[in-house]
């Protein structure tokens, strides 16, 4: 990935498209993620601000360290913390990416905190694994904090926290998962050909906040081709309540989105600002281009939401243009059956001609007793049913004109 470069394309694979037709999944992952983060929050409320403590769903920790200069590289994953420290203590010529996944290990925890001189607060934002993206100073370098995202096929934005402190010589790096979007920044150091062998730690840190900022691209493909297929969908008239229910859902996740890439994008305005000591010229440069990434991804989170809200107006108008097609098929059957039944009606009073001791009552109905009266009803109803339908097809009602 080159620095420069413009965002991504993100072609997004149909397979990790929510399927419109399919009942809507129950979004297990992020609402779990975020009753986890509740949970912790609530327990340390109360607590010493720098109090360190790890969620009881976190996973085990794994250590990897990336060593590299402009002749040197080596990767490897550590099972064990003393021999990695050593190791970073030795070689205080190379630069090291010391990577740590998971949090499940306190007395570890602690100990990296003491090793890299990370104040309490800064690693309890850390382990709290729910901040917004920010930046701030340390006595070595800077502390950022990162907001990784992915749309899942639980119609939800799966987000990790991605937490990073820069040094003389070094990058800490956590994350609470095994899995992240890194592995661009991973292949780019194996290659040997990068820039980032040959500049400081801190364009290590600018590559990292870079292809997670590349990394909502994909995301908001997603989300717009899936808002396609919703609008698809309402025009082929198959909509119904399940569809406004995904529509509103995926509303959700565009609120949730923009809340992400918001801060994210304060956080580079205000590298952009630190004096040259802390972050040089050279390397604003480099930020100046995620800042526009940031921008670029805050501009499709607006279209985004107001394309979803155009949907929720559109499925709207859509049911009630079908009502009103439906109101306008029974107006026009109760249309044809109002004169047949007062036809029918009228001769169903029966007031007979002749009254019962033979006297004629010359106003009462001489048609009951017709020979061809039935049969010249029936053709007088059936003449009134095509004139009413010659005239509402003349008049647009049996077409959509």
């Amino acid at each position: 990935m080159n620095s420069a470069a413009s965002p991504p394309s993100a072609a997004v694979p149909p397979s990790i498209l929510p399927d419109p037709e399919a009942e809507l999944p129950h979004p297990t992952g992020a609402l779990a993620d975020r009753d986890a983060t509740r949970q912790a929050h609530e327990q340390t409320v109360g607590q010493r601000p720098g109090t360190l403590m790890v969620r009881p769903d976190a996973l085990p920790p794994r250590l990897f360290l990336i060593s590299y200069s402009e002749s040197f590289f080596q990767e490897r994953e550590y099972f064990d913390y003393p021999a990695l420290r050593a190791f970073i203590q030795e070689h205080p010529e190379l630069k090291h990416w010391f990577d740590v996944r998971g949090y499940n290990n306190l007395p570890l925890m602690q100990q990296i905190q003491e090793d890299f001189r990370i104040h309490p607060l800064m690693m309890e934002d850390v382990l709290n694994d729910y901040q917004r993206a920010k930046v701030e100073e340390t006595e070595d370098g800077l502390f950022l904090v990162s907001r990784m995202t992915e749309f899942t096929a639980q119609l939800d934005i799966d987000d990790d926290q991605l937490s990073i402190f820069t040094g003389d010589n070094y990058i800490l790096s956590f994350q609470d998962d095994y899995e992240d979007c890194l592995e661009a920044v991973r292949q780019r150091l194996r290659s040997g050909r990068s820039s980032i062998l040959r500049r400081p730690p801190l364009y290590l840190a600018y590559a990292l906040t870079d292809v997670v900022l590349d990394h909502y691209y994909p995301t908001m493909a997603a989300i717009g081709d899936y808002i396609e297929k919703l609008e698809e969908r309402i025009f082929t008239g198959r909509s119904d309540r399940r569809l406004l229910n995904r529509i509103l859902h995926i509303k959700k996740d565009i609120v949730r989105f923009r809340r992400l890439v918001y801060p994210e994008r304060e956080k580079i305005a205000e590298i952009l600002r630190l004096p040259e000591e802390v972050v040089p010229e050279d390397i604003k440069t480099y930020f100046k281009d995620c800042y526009d990434h940031a921008i670029q991804a805050m501009d499709l989170a607006e279209s985004y939401r107001e394309s979803v809200s155009s949907l929720v107006d559109l499925f709207l108008s859509d049911q009630s243009n079908r009502m009103n097609e439906v109101m306008k098929v029974l107006t026009i059957i109760s249309s044809i059956f109002i004169p047949l039944s007062f036809v029918v009606g009228l001769y169903g009073m029966n007031f007979q001609r002749e009254a019962p001791d033979g006297h004629i009552n010359y106003l009462n109905m001489p048609e009951l007793y017709s020979p061809w009266g039935y049969p010249v009803l029936l053709t007088i109803l059936g003449l009134i049913v095509i004139c009413q339908l010659i005239y509402f097809y003349r008049k647009g009602w049996l077409t959509n004109r």
